[in-house]
């Protein structure tokens, strides 16, 4: 039989953005909160990531608010030289670690139940011994996982291998044993493209990598997303191109391409037109290293790998028989349906800002805290869903537009 636990929140996840959400909480009001998460630590997919994935964003955009996550600092060496710090997997890990136990345990309002599976019906249980816990129906459950990031280390390859052929996922890479003749990349997201970069970083010449690209992708030049009075000029001049872009096109092709032509949009090659785009960022360093690599199979996803053949949708080619493929194809976030964020007893969730997961989860908890009625909270916190497409671009910054317009007209939203 389930043991009754009595708290005002039951979060299910204790990744980046539940993290956020009960940091907001803790501030704000005065209520008490459980933490599930199936990991052993904080951090969500970061405890399973590849080890030199860092963030595309700078830190200061990732961490809760009662804690800077990094310190601010300007990298001085590397592919991005002269931008904010960008914090690696064990940055991230260690971090969220530092903040669960020594502000939210310390502030004896949370309690936290690593290892535990959430099973639904207002019950969770511990994958170690099975023992069950239930919430009452006074506490609001928080689902911080609706967003369902996956990483390649999560499920196996979407595609037929044979037993001859020797698939890894990025997190194998750096324990690699013996030099390959070549190395392909099955995947164009920001995995892919952070498994192109590493490879490039350890010497691997670019003739010896093959990327497999489903679809091209736009990529968001990361200095136009510095923060900080050294940036101001360019973040305003980027603001003012961004907004004529957008309001002055014909179309959605002629947006795209005038946010091409600022340097607000990247692509790959030049000729060939991206379809798509997921928030991803390169430096204009990363971009000319990934553009080194020339053996690109745009031929779309692979159906089978064979010592003799890679089969895909739209044709196929003979391999290197000594490849070592990467396989970087997880969609890190699928673009889910918007549901209510406020919806009875239940809080999903959602980005309420374009590409801004974290920030978005706090925010959330914020109007929880500030207004009572949920058709106020909704009102508010309108979700914007993760782009997959080059059309999303426009349709998220409409939404964050219209968002923060409604946020100005509430006095508890407005800063």
């Amino acid at each position: 039989m389930a043991e009754t636990i009595d708290f005002d929140y039951l979060v299910i996840g204790a990744g980046a953005m539940g993290m956020a959400f009960v940091d907001t909480i803790l501030t704000d009001t005065q209520k008490t909160v459980a933490i599930v998460d199936r990991y052993a630590r904080p951090s969500g997919h970061w405890t399973v990531a590849y080890p030199y994935v860092r963030l595309h964003q700078p830190s200061s955009c990732y961490g809760v608010n009662s804690k800077d996550l990094g310190e601010n600092a300007i990298d001085k060496v590397g592919w991005n030289k002269g931008l904010l710090e960008l914090a690696s997997r064990d940055e991230v890990c260690a971090y969220y670690d530092t903040v669960m136990q020594h502000t939210f345990l310390p502030s004896g309002r949370v309690a936290y139940y690593p290892k535990h599976e959430y099973t639904g019906g207002r019950e969770f249980h511990s994958i170690m011994t099975g023992k069950a816990y239930q919430v009452g129906e006074g506490t609001r459950i928080v689902d911080a996982t609706y967003m369902k990031v996956v990483v390649p280390s999560m499920r196996k390859p979407p595609y037929e291998v044979a037993e001859d052929v020797e698939v890894v996922t990025p997190n194998d890479m750096p324990s690699a044993q013996r030099p390959h003749i070549n190395y392909t990349v099955v995947g164009a997201g920001k995995t892919g493209a952070d498994a192109c970069l590493w490879l490039l970083a350890n010497d691997i010449d670019p003739d010896r990598i093959t990327w497999v690209m489903p679809r091209d992708s736009f990529y968001m030049e990361r200095g136009n997303f510095q923060s900080g009075r050294m940036f101001a000029g360019k973040n305003r001049v980027g603001l003012i191109a961004l907004l004529d872009s957008i309001t002055t096109a014909s179309s959605i092709d002629d947006m795209l391409k005038s946010l091409v032509a600022c340097q607000q949009l990247l692509q790959l090659d030049d000729k060939v037109w991206p379809t798509m785009y997921h928030c991803s960022t390169v430096s204009l360093a990363e971009l000319e290293q990934l553009r080194k690599i020339k053996n690109i199979v745009r031929k779309g996803r692979i159906l089978r790998i064979s010592r003799n053949e890679v089969l895909l949708q739209h044709g196929s080619y003979t391999p290197n028989p000594d490849s070592l493929f990467i396989d970087c194809s997880a969609n890190g976030l699928e673009k889910l349906p918007p549901t209510p964020v406020f919806q009875d007893d239940k809080i999903t969730l959602q980005s309420v800002r374009k590409c801004q997961q974290v920030f978005s989860a706090a925010f959330i908890a914020h109007v929880e805290a500030a207004y009572k009625d949920d058709e106020t909270k909704n009102k508010l916190c309108r979700p914007i869903p993760h782009p997959n497409e080059p059309a999303d671009y426009a349709l998220a910054y409409l939404q964050t537009f219209l968002n923060a317009l409604y946020w100005n007209s509430f006095p508890k939203t407005r800063s």
